[in-house]
């Protein structure tokens, strides 16, 4: 494992100091059954620790069932809009109640792709170029000048949903309507020949990574959380000084960002070696297919322990008014 080597994490061995816990899942994103899978597994695991967990499906009566709960922290399990997009982190802190993870400002960088990318371009950090999509030939044919294949994706969706290999600049076009079915904004990435990597964070700490390798044309949803046929490879085969290089990038990555708590950083390395950044994630999935719980696995940390370890990142949650900006970011 990788260590951050700064500030020292708050570990709790009484269940009683957590108080009552709130575990909120499902919510109204596209990633809602993800998330009902993720939380049940979150909260089964509190309880048999002997946490006070109490979940919550998470709708419109929110802001009453968390006045009425009298919870004393959160832990999100909510994936995607609503959940990892800053706004549930907002009323939490709004409300004073303490949650798991990453702040607003880290949370709202994050689930918007084109914003991630912008901040590691402008500091150096490598990404893939992308082209912004309108559905015009014209942001078309800039797409193609990428060089195809390339990936079109929706600006702020999680779960691979609404993502498109395209290998024909003629398939551009109706790539760009399915994405932007899932958000008004859409880009074309230029696709990666390579091996795909995982990186989970936990507290300081980067867990071993993960190696992804899929039958389908890139790691989709279906991939993701319905298939069989999709191996993860831990140890992932790299030579150990450039597996360590590649979790310090990816420490790096997510605390530039402001991130904290835990978190998964998505990566590829190319036929010539090179590292590319593709994304974060803020509240990565908690189900059986899921990486974070793989990669924990790894280092002998079964589920229980890892969810645990999760809720103590409640503990050093921000003052309300903290916005969770990367520290001397001007925003």
């Amino acid at each position: 494992m990788v260590e951050q080597g700064s500030g020292e994490e708050r570990r709790v061995t009484d269940a009683t100091e957590f108080g009552r816990v709130v575990v909120l899942y499902g919510g109204l994103s596209a990633e809602r059954e993800v998330s009902l899978k993720s939380g049940q597994a979150v909260y089964q695991a509190l309880k048999h620790s002997g946490v006070d967990a109490h979940g919550m499906d998470v709708g419109g009566d929110i802001i009453e069932k968390l006045q009425q709960g009298r919870f004393d922290r959160a832990f999100i399990v909510l994936h995607g809009r609503g959940g990892e997009d800053g706004v549930m982190q907002a009323l939490l802190q709004w409300l004073g109640l303490p949650y798991t993870g990453s702040g607003v400002m880290a949370s709202a960088l994050t689930m918007d792709k084109l914003i991630t990318k912008s901040v590691w371009r402008g500091i150096g950090l490598p990404t893939p170029e992308y082209v912004l999509l309108d559905g015009s030939v014209e942001t078309e044919r800039q797409a193609a000048l990428l060089g195809l294949p390339v990936i079109v994706k929706p600006v702020c969706e999680g779960s691979s949903i609404g993502m498109t290999k395209v290998e024909q600049a003629g398939d551009l076009h109706a790539a760009w309507v399915d994405a932007a079915s899932r958000d008004k904004r859409v880009f074309a990435e230029r696709w990666i020949h390579g091996s795909e990597y995982t990186a989970a964070i936990l507290g300081n700490e980067v867990l071993p990574l993960i190696r992804v390798e899929t039958p389908n044309s890139f790691y989709d949803y279906q991939a993701k959380y319905q298939a069989e046929t999709t191996r993860y490879v831990c140890p992932c085969g790299l030579a150990p000084e450039q597996e360590k290089d590649l979790q310090q990038l990816a420490l790096k990555a997510f605390s530039l960002l402001g991130c904290e708590g835990w978190g998964r950083v998505d990566l590829f390395v190319d036929g010539e070696g090179q590292t590319w950044l593709i994304e974060v994630n803020t509240v990565p999935g908690m189900t059986d297919h899921s990486l974070v719980p793989m990669a924990a696995q790894a280092v002998g940390m079964d589920f229980r322990t890892l969810v645990w370890r999760i809720l103590e990142t409640s503990l050093e949650t921000t003052a309300v008014g903290d916005t969770g900006a990367p520290a001397g970011a001007n925003v």
